[in-house]
Order: structure tokens, then sequence, then C-alpha cells
């Protein structure tokens, strides 16, 4: 199987990789950081801000393939610190509705650009068309 890359506008790469690769019906998402996508700068304004940055970046990289945060199956997110947990989960709730994605958080020694969240996601169109 071939790769079928997609790369949304406003989604940074820092990177040799792809923004997403399909797999019909699945839509690997790559790790997201809170870079701000017009400028390319880390989003400041603390852990809230950076979480809302990461899933406004993702879901520009869904909607590049046709698809909707309904469709996301299951969240990674990555903190640098686990004290910050609970204000990243109440940005991330936000951004879904239930049923909600499965999710595992993990507690890393440190993420690229000195980031303090990053987020990757596994999605499936609900059909097998998915746009690359």
């Amino acid at each position: 199987m071939s790769r079928q890359a997609i790369n949304a506008p406003g989604a940074v790469a820092v990177g040799p990789y792809s923004h997403a690769v399909a797999a019909p019906p699945y839509v690997f998402l790559s790790g997201q950081t809170p870079l701000d996508g017009a400028t390319g700068a880390l989003m400041q304004g603390g852990i809230e801000a950076q979480t809302r940055q990461c899933l406004k970046n993702l879901f520009a990289v869904l909607a590049a393939a046709g698809l909707e945060p309904e469709d996301v199956l299951k969240c990674n997110v990555f903190l640098t610190d686990m004290g910050d947990f609970a204000a990243m989960n109440g940005a991330y709730a936000e951004h879904f509705s239930a049923p909600y994605p499965a999710r595992t958080t993990i507690g890393v020694a440190a993420l690229p650009l000195g980031a303090r969240v990053e987020i990757e996601m596994v999605a499936a169109a609900r059909t097998q068309a998915v746009a690359v």
C-alpha cells in the first residue's frame, strides 16, 4: 500500500513528515504542536491556549482530509508537565462531544520547540472516500 499524504494549510510541519497519511477508511494524523500556522511561532498563553492551538491545527488537517471532529477515533496527548492535565483536559473538552474519542495522555520530558503539549489523532471516514 502506498502512502497517501495529506497536508493542510495552517498546520505546520517541523520535520520530514506529512500532516497525515490516509489508509482508507483510516487517517493517521501526525502530532501537532501549538504552532501558529500564520507566523510559525509557538502559541503563548499557557496550556489552555497551547491545547486549543494544537486542536485548531489538527482540525485543519481533518478538514483537508474531508473529515470532521466527529470522525476522530483516538487521540494521544503528550504533556511536559502532568500538573497541566486538568487545564489541558478542560480546553480539550471544548472541542469534542460525547461519545468522546478514546484517549491516552502521556507525560514526556520535552517536546519540539519548547511546546508544553502535542496531540496526535486517528480518524476514520464514514465512507471509504478520503480527500487526498
